[in-house]
């Protein structure tokens, strides 16, 4: 699918805009993605923390770019779709924050702690 993107060209960009982009409330409808340009990925997550979610990489910047400005806030089956740039560093640190609750639960139970003890 050939797309026309009026961005393209000598613009400067944001830092943070780059072709992976993060969707929450997805309403399971891909289609809509695909008029924005070449999709080169879809991640959906399938877990129970992440259903409902997807990673979309694009071929070309622009059109992910275009993709943000033009879905983020759009209403598709009754639910506002949640499209961002996928940021690796802010992702890490959420999952960081959960790998630490977690060892404290651990050593918590390991040492007959609860959180009332404190």
């Amino acid at each position: 699918m050939a797309t026309i993107s009026l961005w393209k060209g000598n613009t400067r960009l944001p830092p943070e805009v780059n072709q992976v982009l993060y969707v929450r409330n997805l309403p399971f409808m891909y289609n809509i993605f695909g008029k924005y340009g070449v999709i080169r990925q879809i991640r959906i997550g399938t877990n129970k923390d992440t259903r409902g979610t997807a990673f979309i990489v694009y071929e070309d910047i622009y059109d992910a770019k275009t993709t943000v400005d033009h879905l983020s806030g759009f209403n598709a089956a009754n639910r506002y779709l949640i499209v961002l740039y996928y940021q690796q560093a802010k992702m890490n640190k959420k999952f960081d924050q959960k790998k630490k609750e977690d060892e404290i639960t651990d050593l918590q139970e390991k040492y007959g702690i609860s959180a009332k003890d404190k």
